[in-house]
């Protein structure tokens, strides 16, 4: 089916975990809505498969993980069901009654104001019949489903072994699940998260499907997931080189999001969404003169002029204001609304267990932890049942969680002659019993302790969220990557309610001291600049001065951006954004270096 890529709505939903948001396009594609599923857990992805396969008598054959090709071919078939299945949940709301709680008639009132929404009211207000029916028969054309966009996180790429051999790159993780989704049947685009990857972006481009037709479209598409401007130009220019266009930057904010946090050297997002403004044009046309060269030495004719490009941003928006300022001032195509939807139980999969610990939590129950075995910072629910397994098994001294998936197992070999994942109960036994042999001062030996404990299985409990509420594993410990912003939200919403919210037409925040979303994030980032410094002095992590000078400084010229911009608020609310962006600027100057300068002897 070849769907709308970009479709009426001004905003997407982005991954979340891998188990939340696995089978969201079956509740959102048919109204326009796009979404992102993660292809990390293809041991889910076929759970999920024969569980859908089964609710709509669809033919189903288990395929094996010792099976050839397993991972892609699974991924595959799970595409192939989604695209099969959606397609006909358009057809038939396309020939649904316009009638209230019909399925076009949801469509169309969950839609912004644009001129789609102004042709659906015109033929309300059409009396004549024969008129009325024409503009009936438009709209139902015009009634194209939303993208079923897919995320690979580049960095969670672990190489395959058989028999203790490694086996060659194109069976890594991230290399079959690219070919599971290039050789699907889906006209949509893969999101590349978590840093660059160059022998993904090599395989890539041997990919027909991400190259252009003759008419310069294309099939699939890429969108790259960045926190900096630098990052987003380094990536498109070797995927470029490669004849391989990006068709959309998505810009999250360094720390104020979801799941794994990429912080920056204290760079804020406004005033990289100003960077983004100010130089997308010139870098698409350097783009292009790269990209044709590429194409052309391949043989294929590159269009007159480039192909689209889109930035979009994600990341702690709460409110229609702040959603309007991102695409008005910043010139964003498009938003991202994550974390909030997952009190929206007709679109992400959180168990009831978790959906009332979401909507009943508060600062505390969000933090930033150590969980994830990759070693990036993770937010994480305190009280979820895989923290609360994790603890329990600390108590019993039986740390670390059984390995079951190992998409975590990457390069540590401290122990073993293959990659062992940081979190699994062997590792940590194992670590924890070299710690006991090392002449460390008892607190030092404690400090690295809490280091081992801190991590925990995300690759498997990520996904209970799905397991648990589909009767899939009932005792999975489910694991909630819930970004800060969860906190503003208590209300347990239908679709229509969040996406009413997003356009200004009602409000489900129930934190009414809320923080505006660049409030937010400098105070995520003067927690972490605070944390680092801490890390800094007990010997923990070693950035140096100048380290800590370019971060205070980016804070710095962040906070000046964000003086500028008040004024296009309005009086009331630019008074209060200005108070509070000053006691920040405060926080921030208080913040000393000296005992950088003490310990680094670099002043």
């Amino acid at each position: 089916m070849n769907h709308a890529r970009w479709g009426s709505h001004t905003f997407h939903i982005p991954v979340m975990g891998t188990g939340f948001m696995i089978d969201a396009p079956l509740r959102v594609a048919k109204y326009g809505i796009s979404s992102v599923i993660s292809l990390v857990d293809d041991v889910l992805i076929e759970q999920v498969r024969r569980y859908h396969c089964e609710k709509e008598h669809e033919p189903y054959a288990e395929i094996g993980h010792t099976e050839e090709d397993a991972r892609a071919r699974r991924i595959t078939e799970y595409l192939n069901l989604l695209d099969r299945l959606i397609h006909r949940q358009v057809e038939s709301l396309q020939g649904s009654p316009f009638e209230t709680g019909s399925e076009i008639t949801r469509y169309y009132e969950m839609l912004p104001e644009t001129p789609l929404l102004r042709i659906y009211r015109k033929m309300l207000a059409t009396a004549d019949p024969q008129r009325r029916a024409k503009r009936q028969s438009l709209l139902r054309r015009l009634a194209v489903p939303g993208s079923i966009d897919v995320n690979i996180m580049c960095k969670l790429d672990r190489d395959r072994y058989r028999n203790g051999q490694i086996l060659p790159a194109t069976s890594s993780d991230a290399s079959a699940a690219l070919r599971g989704f290039a050789n699907s049947t889906l006209a949509s685009a893969v999101v590349f998260s978590a840093g660059m990857n160059p022998r993904l972006y090599n395989y890539a481009a041997t990919f027909d499907d991400f190259l252009p037709c003759q008419n310069g479209t294309l099939k699939k598409k890429i969108i790259l997931k960045v926190s900096d401007f630098h990052s987003a130009s380094v990536q498109a220019r070797y995927l470029a080189r490669r004849g391989l266009w990006v068709s959309e930057y998505r810009v999250e904010s360094g720390l104020n999001c979801g799941g794994h946090a990429f912080a920056t050297r204290g760079y804020l997002l406004g005033p990289i969404l100003e960077e983004f403004r100010q130089k997308k044009s010139k870098l698409t046309e350097q783009l292009f003169v790269a990209f044709s060269k590429a194409l052309a030495k391949r043989g294929r004719t590159p269009g007159q002029s480039p192909p689209e490009v889109r930035i979009t941003v994600q990341g702690g928006i709460g409110t229609a204001e702040e959603d309007l300022l991102l695409r008005e001032y910043y010139g964003a195509d498009g938003t991202g609304w994550g974390t909030p939807f997952l009190l929206v139980p007709e679109v992400t999969n959180v168990d009831e267990e978790h959906l009332e610990k979401l909507s009943a939590a508060q600062e505390d129950d969000v933090f930033l932890s150590d969980s994830s075995p990759l070693g990036l910072p993770f937010w994480n629910l305190r009280n979820s049942a895989s923290e609360e397994a994790r603890r329990r098994r600390i108590a019993e001294k039986k740390a670390g969680s059984p390995c079951s998936k190992g998409y975590g197992k990457l390069s540590n070999r401290e122990f073993t002659e293959t990659p062992i994942c940081t979190a699994s109960h062997r590792y940590q036994q194992l670590r924890l019993r070299q710690l006991e042999c090392e002449e460390l001062p008892e607190e030092e030996r404690a400090a690295k302790r809490r280091q081992v404990y801190a991590k925990s299985c995300i690759c498997h409990d990520l996904a209970g969220g799905t397991t648990v509420k589909y009767g899939i594993d009932p005792a999975a410990t489910t694991a909630v990557c819930c970004g800060p912003n969860i906190v503003n939200f208590s209300k347990i919403a239908t679709l229509e309610e969040m996406v009413g919210h997003i356009y200004g037409r009602g409000s489900l925040l129930t934190r009414l001291d809320r923080s505006h979303m660049f409030l937010r994030e400098i105070a995520l980032y003067l927690d972490y600049l605070r944390a680092d410094l801490e890390r800094y002095r007990s010997g923990a992590s070693s950035p140096n001065l100048d380290y800590f000078r370019e971060f205070k400084k980016n804070m710095l010229d962040g906070i000046n951006h964000y003086q500028r911009l008040a004024s296009h608020f309005p009086e009331t609310a630019r008074f209060l954004f200005l108070e509070k962006l000053s006691a920040l600027h405060q926080e921030l100057i208080a913040i000393p270096l000296a005992t950088v300068c003490l310990i680094g002897s670099e002043c």
